[in-house]
């Protein structure tokens, strides 16, 4: 007894083609779901400039993917144009006097005898910053974190399926072939 199974082996060959070749969208569509909820989490916070909201990202990895084998896509912000991101994220102590500029700004109230002066370096001792600004009212004020970032980790479930269901789309468009 004699069976050709060279269609099983081209449905089969064809399947796992389309296995590989859905690594990358299936890893795409479960980072848009995280990117999606990291911005609308930085929408819940409040919008000042902007420059937060602007800086979201994704990025296609290319050093830690393997093409048909593995995707990876890191969503996050941009430092370098949301820097106070990883204070709205974590938090702050907020140590000294502020008050809303015209502008809309948050200014930090310097003390009368340090007009004129200065401003303490960025590593200033804090003796040099508590002498130059004015302390704040009640002491030092801890600000807790938004967590605009990590409460986007609660999606991961819905990113987990949006992965699985382009994934299994390719593979099913794969099988009518």
């Amino acid at each position: 007894m004699h069976a050709d199974t060279s269609s099983l082996e081209s449905l089969l060959d064809a399947i796992g083609d389309a296995a590989e070749g859905a690594v990358r969208p299936a890893a795409q569509a479960g980072a848009q779901v995280l990117y999606n909820g990291v911005r609308a989490n930085v929408g819940q916070i409040g919008r000042v400039s902007g420059n937060l909201e602007k800086s979201i990202y994704q990025y296609y990895s290319h050093e830690k993917s393997a093409e048909g084998i593995k995707a990876t896509y890191h969503v996050s912000w941009n430092h370098t144009k949301a820097p106070h991101g990883q204070l709205l994220e974590r938090g702050w102590l907020q140590r000294y006097a502020v008050r809303l500029s015209e502008q809309g700004r948050w200014v930090t109230l310097v003390r009368p005898e340090a007009h004129g002066q200065p401003k303490p370096r960025r590593r200033a001792s804090q003796a040099e910053k508590d002498a130059y600004y004015v302390p704040r009212a009640g002491g030092p004020r801890w600000m807790p974190g938004r967590w605009f970032l990590a409460r986007a980790a609660d999606q991961i479930d819905e990113a987990y399926k949006a992965a699985n269901e382009e994934l299994l789309m390719r593979v099913n468009e794969a099988k009518k072939l």
